[in-house]
């Protein structure tokens, strides 16, 4: 690579020819340093763990094992297509909305997110996206317990 800058100050320009290759695989067949990499990170991202150095004495693991492979390892988690976005319609009463997350929260699931646009005609249209996870609740199941509750004109999968 030429530099053309008369003060022949061009920033060094580095190339990869080759590209990552990403792998999934099962945790039980990979060494323990994974794992514990893994547990440092959870730490530091749940707040158990102030530091890094805190984190790795908790994981049992060196900061230098730390450091080799954080950016190197990351955790996968599949939601198995059973995250569902729901819309509905509810009256403008105090505490249906409550109900309907209370409906959700008895369901196991996992609320994702929640946007409400202002009522309309005493009537607000409602997004509620949850996650399924590990409920037994199908998706059916789940959109029926909300439309049971009082105060929901309507539900639907959106």
């Amino acid at each position: 690579m030429k530099c053309f800058s008369q003060q022949n100050n061009c920033p060094q320009v580095v190339y990869s020819l080759e590209q990552s290759k990403y792998y999934l695989i099962d945790s039980s067949i990979l060494p323990e340093v994974y794992g514990k990499v893994m547990q440092a990170k959870n730490y530091i991202l749940s707040g158990e763990a102030a530091s890094v150095s805190q984190a790795v004495k908790m994981a049992g693991i060196s900061r230098s094992a730390y450091y080799k492979y954080k950016d190197k390892i990351s955790e996968y988690k599949s939601d198995d297509g059973k995250a569902v976005t729901i819309g509905a319609k509810l009256t403008d009463n105090a505490g249906v909305l409550s109900s309907v997350m209370n409906e959700v929260y008895l369901a196991g699931a996992n609320v994702l997110s929640i946007n409400q646009r202002s009522p309309v005609n005493d009537i607000a249209d409602v997004s509620i996206t949850v996650s399924l996870g590990d409920t037994s609740l199908t998706t059916k199941e789940m959109l029926q317990k909300i439309k049971e509750v009082g105060g929901v004109k309507s539900a639907e999968i959106i």
